[in-house]
């Protein structure tokens, strides 16, 4: 496919390299060719990078699989996933994934990418349940020093903060792309 049409979201190989497209800019001149300047993400690496190419320039389109799999556990060296459809349980390796594993709580559904067999990544759910295992007990009326809130482990290890009404053993919502409390759960 000519590179003036990609879009967002696109996922393309360019010189042996696996990318995804994140935002594409095509700038026109009088006297030149159109050239598109492509944000991407290197899919393999997480690395983010511009590529410029001319409007003749032409890339692999690739189709890129999304499964939805079951999170079991951590066997210390990587990631345990099962299809919750056929059983099949596949491992990734837990380096540079820990973005991922503060959110990750037993049982808990992903999407996990797959090109041909090799697995790209995982992607989280925009909000996750967790169960808070360690927080203060709120004292009432006490908004003026805390703001209203204090801190809580969750059963991921996670520490955020939370409302003064929230205790041990509840369920709480986390935004994943921020990291902070939604509501209960």
């Amino acid at each position: 496919m000519n590179v003036t049409e990609l879009r967002p979201g696109n996922y393309f190989e360019d010189e042996g390299t696996l990318y995804q497209c994140i935002d594409i800019l095509l700038n026109k001149t009088a006297m030149r060719k159109m050239v598109a300047k492509v944000k991407v993400r290197n899919v393999r690496t997480g690395a983010i990078t511009e590529l410029a190419r001319n409007s003749g320039y032409n890339v692999e389109q690739v189709s890129v699989t999304k499964r939805t799999m079951q999170y079991l556990y951590d066997d210390g060296v990587s990631l345990v996933f099962m299809d919750p459809n056929t059983y099949e349980q596949v491992e990734l390796p837990k380096t540079g994934m820990d973005d991922v594993i503060k959110y990750l709580a037993p049982n808990g559904e992903v999407s996990v990418s797959f090109y041909d067999e090799e697995i790209l990544g995982v992607d989280l759910p925009s909000k996750v349940a967790l169960t808070v295992t360690e927080t203060e007990p709120g004292t009432r009326g006490d908004t003026v020093t805390n703001g209203g809130s204090k801190d809580a482990v969750l059963e991921t290890g996670l520490t955020i903060r939370v409302p003064l009404f929230i205790n041990v053993g509840e369920k709480v919502l986390v935004d994943t792309t921020t990291g902070k409390y939604d509501k209960r759960a």
